[in-house]
């Protein structure tokens, strides 16, 4: 099977898949105020219609073997880790062949805001440290039901993520 090493996070190596922004430690001109900085629109997301903001919990497991992965076809996902780093699996768009062999992980800091492009591979982001993860997904309503396509990979496709 097909071992992958999380990698840490970086705007270089992650920019083929999406983008980000550390919450925690924002950067660039703040909007100020007597008593607040605001940041205005450090990442970016369009969708049409309303919006979903979707808490997700992830159990650590023995081992993160990935046997199911999926895409989105017209739509960008954005997900916040909460309580955790999180690991996320990512592959390049691909016309709906999983490729399984392009596969990066990314150990992405709790609290770092992360969007993942449209049509690319992923699926639920994994906890690195904790049992469980706690983080929030936002996607257009119903993009689960509506802009989803799941694959089920074969023995030869799936993939370990080693940390």
């Amino acid at each position: 099977m097909k071992q992958i090493t999380v990698q840490p996070l970086d705007r270089e190596s992650f920019s083929k898949y999406g983008n980000y922004y550390a919450l925690e430690e924002p950067k660039g001109h703040p909007l100020s105020g007597e008593l607040h900085r605001f940041f205005p629109d450090r990442l970016t997301s369009s969708y049409l219609g309303e919006v979903g903001f979707s808490p997700i919990i992830v159990r650590k497991p023995d081992r993160m073997i990935i046997k199911d992965i999926e895409y989105h076809t017209t739509t960008s996902e954005v997900i916040l880790p909460l309580n955790d780093d999180m690991i996320l699996h990512v592959a390049p768009a691909s016309g709906g062949m999983p490729v399984t062999e392009l596969t990066e992980a990314f150990l992405v800091p709790k609290h770092t805001l992360v969007r993942i492009n449209a049509a690319i591979w992923h699926l639920a982001p994994l906890p690195a440290y904790a049992p469980e993860l706690h983080a929030l997904i936002v996607l257009p309503q119903c993009t689960y039901a509506n802009d989803c396509t799941v694959v089920s990979l074969t023995l030869e496709q799936q993939f370990e993520i080693l940390l």
